[in-house]
């Protein structure tokens, strides 16, 4: 039965001030009043409305406040595959979402909870996690499409990597199956527990390669015994990504200090980008920033901050969907040259979701993202903190920082094999649960899905038809690309 509607439904509501504590059973009964008003197979739905915007004219409409000689880079990006697309196209996503009806059980939601925004880090304490990391698009929301989107990118990737129709939808079903078991586990937790959850990257690879060890079966045992060595590479490699990494990359000697490396137009250091056009004050601009950012945060850390002085400054190319926001690496040293930190300075816009769920209660963009990425990750980035800052242009523009490199790593899906993309969907979406959990109601969203596999199934069907979708949007960029409506600039 379709629940598609020629208007989107009624804005979610936000928070009261009075917080109301319902018992476990108040709270199941939830659930099941969801699944009364929306069934658990009415989520396969998606129909495109008569009135669906074009997808070419959304992202023209995003390109309008951003770098413009930078939005053919990002064209180019999305151009590559469905799947690169998808990852650019998060605002359409988010238009045709909101024409789909929902179970009504709000939690902060990641907003772009694709396959390749999740992936690895250290926490304070420098313990390997693996989590959420994007949170550009962050809003209160329905929970439901976090998970669409991220099973729709299952689907798509597996397409890519010419996967069969049984295998895609076998991965994206473990989406919503791996969801549903780790939402039903935490919503029996206390909640303190379920603050300190987290996935244990270290426990999936030796349950990967203890399944290997107990198999007869030749071929599945030295499947599994791939995987498990793939993903331990990417776990050591992740252990090597810092700053220090960072400073013998992206720099080098001039004059016996440390100048970040020119490679226009993916990395621009500041006097370059500013030519004679009022370079100090620029700059000037930067310092201000990095100034009152510290205020954001904890005492300590902020102790910490100050002992590094800001030494220069680039502009710097990051991802897909934020190809032309304004992004700035800034080198820091310590002690010495060989004691470097690196920030990353990134523009903070509105919520594509902002349009359909209302706008945030955070004026300050930068804040929202914060605010959200503390909420829904089990431990976040030291310095994570935000700021606005006046331009030289005079626009007021909003930004969040963070360390650019602190153990971080990804799993990336070219070359994976089709169990693969199933058990890495798997742990993406566990990750997803813990992090709706902390911020939603677990209990109500666990009654919603049920011990029973009608969520999963219905999962599995919208991705397949959201997937055909995205194709059709990919094909009509790449037709507006060759007839001059818009520029792209491929292979950057």
């Amino acid at each position: 039965m379709s629940m598609q509607q020629e208007k989107a439904p009624p804005r979610v509501s936000k928070s009261p001030e009075k917080v109301v504590h319902l018992t476990p059973q108040e709270r199941s009964n939830l659930g099941k009043e969801a699944r009364k008003r929306l069934p658990r197979d009415w989520q396969a739905s998606f129909e495109p409305l008569s009135s669906r915007p074009d997808p070419v004219s959304l992202l023209e409409l995003q390109a309008e406040s951003r770098v413009p000689e930078l939005v053919p880079i990002r064209y180019g990006r999305m151009l590559v595959s469905p799947f690169t697309f998808f990852r650019g196209a998060a605002l359409i996503m988010a238009s045709d979402l909101a024409t789909t009806a929902h179970s009504g059980l709000i939690t902060q939601i990641c907003g772009d909870a694709h396959l390749s925004n999740f992936g690895l880090f250290a926490s304070p304490e420098r313990s390997l996690m693996f989590d959420v990391n994007d949170f550009d698009e962050t809003l209160p929301g329905p929970w439901e499409w976090d998970l669409k989107r991220l099973a729709a990118s299952v689907t798509i990737c597996g397409r890519d990597q010419s996967f069969s129709k049984k295998n895609c939808v076998a991965a994206a079903t473990q989406v919503g199956a791996a969801y549903r078991r780790e939402m039903s586990r935490l919503a029996n937790l206390r909640n303190l527990d379920v603050w300190y959850s987290s996935v244990d990257v270290e426990a999936v690879i030796a349950n990967i390669t203890a399944k290997a060890s107990q198999t007869s079966n030749r071929a599945k045992a030295k499947r599994d015994e791939g995987m498990a060595a793939k993903a331990s590479s990417v776990v050591a490699k992740a252990r090597t990504k810092d700053s220090l990494q960072a400073l013998e990359k992206l720099t080098t000697l001039v004059d016996g200090e440390r100048r970040i490396v020119s490679d226009p137009p993916l990395i621009v250091p500041l006097e370059e980008l500013a030519g004679d056009d009022q370079p100090d004050d620029l700059m000037g601009t930067l310092h201000q920033l990095v100034r009152s950012y510290r205020r954001t945060l904890q005492t300590d850390r902020r102790h910490l901050l100050e002992d590094f002085r800001l030494v220069q400054v680039a502009r710097k190319v990051v991802g897909v969907g934020s190809v032309g926001t304004r992004a700035w690496i800034l080198l820091l040293l310590g002690r010495d040259g060989d004691d470097p930190l690196f920030l990353q300075a990134k523009e903070a816009e509105a919520s594509v979701y902002e349009e359909f769920l209302g706008k945030s209660h955070y004026t300050n963009h930068g804040e929202r993202v914060v605010a959200g990425q503390h909420l829904m990750q089990a431990a976040s980035d030291i310095f994570l903190g935000w700021q606005r800052v006046d331009g030289i242009d005079g626009i007021s523009r909003d930004f969040y920082l963070r360390q650019l490199r602190d153990w971080k790593g990804s799993f990336a899906m070219e070359g994976a094999i089709p169990k693969g993309l199933t058990v890495y969907a798997g742990v993406c979406a566990q990750a997803l649960a813990r992090a709706h959990a902390r911020a939603g109601d677990r209990i109500a969203i666990a009654s919603y899905l049920g011990n029973g596999s009608a969520f999963d199934n219905a999962l599995g069907e919208f991705a397949e038809t959201y997937a055909d979708q995205n194709e059709r949007d990919y094909g009509a960029l790449k037709a507006a690309v060759a007839s001059g409506r818009i520029a792209a600039e491929t292979g950057l």
